[in-house]
Formats: C-alpha cells, structure tokens, sequence
C-alpha cells in the first residue's frame, strides 16, 4: 500500500475512533473537565496523532494505547459514582474560598489561587465586594461558584409574594420553512390551526425560519427576511381584556335593572370575577 494511502486510511480509522469515544466515553462540556480527564484527552490525541503519520509503528499499537486510555478514566468514572472517597480521590472536592465574608487565605495558598484570581471571578459575577458574599467555593473544574448574601441576591417574584406563569419548553413546530409534523402534534396542534395562526399575523409558512409553540398554545415565529416586523402574540393580553369586559358589563347591568334579586347577582358575579383577575393578572400579563 503507498504511504499516502496508508495515511489516510489511518487518519480516518483515528477520527472515526475519536468519534466513538467522544460519544461514548465524554459526554461532559470544556468547562465541566477534570484536569485528570483533560489529561487523558490530550494522551488520546496525541496517540491518534502519533498512529495516523508514524507508519513504522503497526497501527495494532496505537488502537491498544486508544482502548487502554479511554476505557481506564470510564471505569474510574463508573466506580467513583459508587464510591465517595474514590470519588474524592480521583476527581477531588470543592474547597471553600470565602465563608460569612471572609477570605480563608490558608485554602487560596493550598489551591495556589491569587487573591487577583479570586476578585476577578467575584468581578465576572457582578460581586464588588468579598464581604457580600456568603460562600464561594472553588469547584473541581477550576469554577468558582458563588453565593451572594441575602441582602444582595436578586429579587424574585416569589420575595414579593406574586405568582408567576410556570414556564414550560417550548416546542419547534417551523423550521426553514418547513412543517415538523410531530412537535405540532405534541402541543395538540394541526396544519389548519398553523395556517389560521400565520394568516392572523400575515405570514406565509414557506416565509418563516423559526416558529415555535409555547405551553399557553402562542405562536411565535421568527422570518427569513429580518426587515419585517410581525406582532406578538395577543391571546393572553385578549383573555385578559375579556375578563375585564365581562366584569365591567356586569356592574353596567346591575346599575341598569331595577329588580334587586338581579341587582344582587351581577353585582355577586361581577365581585367574583374581579378576584379571579387579581389571581391571574400576573399570569395573563406579557
């Protein structure tokens, strides 16, 4: 076999290889890589490497070398889910940088961590100051996370006592112009309540990029030509209105009739859908 052949042929059973393991065996982001596991990445790569030009050394040795590097960090993966301390000992554990607004320096030093270091993670996180911070805690991936005082944690409906529209997964019922039959059919949808959707709005399927269906049934969609503008979606604004309409319609009636048995149920009613919009203006408002 010519030398040029060969290498090819090896470089392809390299990447088809790296394929493999990288699906099989690493299923974890950059950031979220143990040193241990980024180690035995670069021993793979340069395995690959050394296997797919080196054409002295039977291509037998190198795939050994791939098996042995890939399956020894998957093992030690599977054992250290079941095992704590080797869980520890393989992977380490987080150690705490800052506790109740304090620095501990004996645990920057340990970690060789600089106090410059550590600022500018607090910095990246919109943290000023250390001593608004409650925990930070350095993270096996060199992360740092960080838990802010109480006083200096972002607000949130729940501190305010509202009640907010739970937020489920859109799904993709449009893409590239074309109709994906089963996520329409997922959120109990058809093509006839599409294409009635996309007349409201005055855009046609083949025009649209990307559209999706929230939990509350709207219709979003973005356009292949960025220049067009099309409205958001109103179906919760309208329900809203509605409920409005009805209560103010009540309280016309109960001001108009003269029969008090009457007068006294619009005004029930009309009382009984006000507190139903209290409960649900937070829900119904975009």
């Amino acid at each position: 076999m010519p030398g040029w052949l060969e290498v090819v042929v090896r470089s392809l059973v390299a990447v088809t290889v790296l394929l493999f393991i990288s699906r099989m065996v690493i299923r974890k982001s950059l950031s979220q890589v143990t040193y241990f596991e980024f180690v035995a990445g670069v021993v793979l790569a340069v395995i690959l490497a050394v296997g797919s030009f080196n054409l002295q050394v039977p291509i037998a040795y190198p795939i050994m070398g791939i098996i042995v590097w890939a399956f020894i960090p998957y093992l030690l993966g599977w054992l250290a889910i079941k095992s704590q301390t080797l869980r520890n000992f393989v992977y380490g554990r987080g150690i705490p940088l800052i506790k109740d607004g304090k620095v501990l320096e004996d645990n920057l030093k340990k970690e060789r961590y600089s106090t410059d270091e550590l600022l500018k993670q607090l910095r990246q996180r919109n943290i000023h100051q250390v001593a608004d911070v409650e925990f930070a805690l350095l993270e096996t991936s060199g992360e740092i996370s960080v838990l802010p005082k109480k006083d200096y944690q972002p607000l949130t409906p729940k501190d305010m006592g509202m009640q907010v529209a739970p937020i489920k997964e859109p799904e993709t019922i449009i893409m590239d112009g074309k109709v994906l039959d089963e996520p329409l059919a997922t959120v109990g949808k058809n093509r006839q309540w599409l294409e009635m959707e996309l007349e409201k709005i005055g855009a046609a399927i083949e025009n649209v990029y990307l559209g999706q269906v929230d939990s509350y049934g709207q219709l979003t969609v973005d356009l292949f030509d960025d220049k067009l503008k099309v409205p958001s979606p109103q179906e919760k604004p309208h329900l809203l209105a509605t409920l409005k309409k009805c209560q103010a319609d009540l309280e016309s009636f109960a001001l108009e009739t003269d029969n008090q048995e009457a007068k006294g149920m619009y005004t029930r009613n009309a009382k009984e859908i006000e507190e139903t919009i209290n409960k649900v203006k937070s829900l119904l408002v975009n």
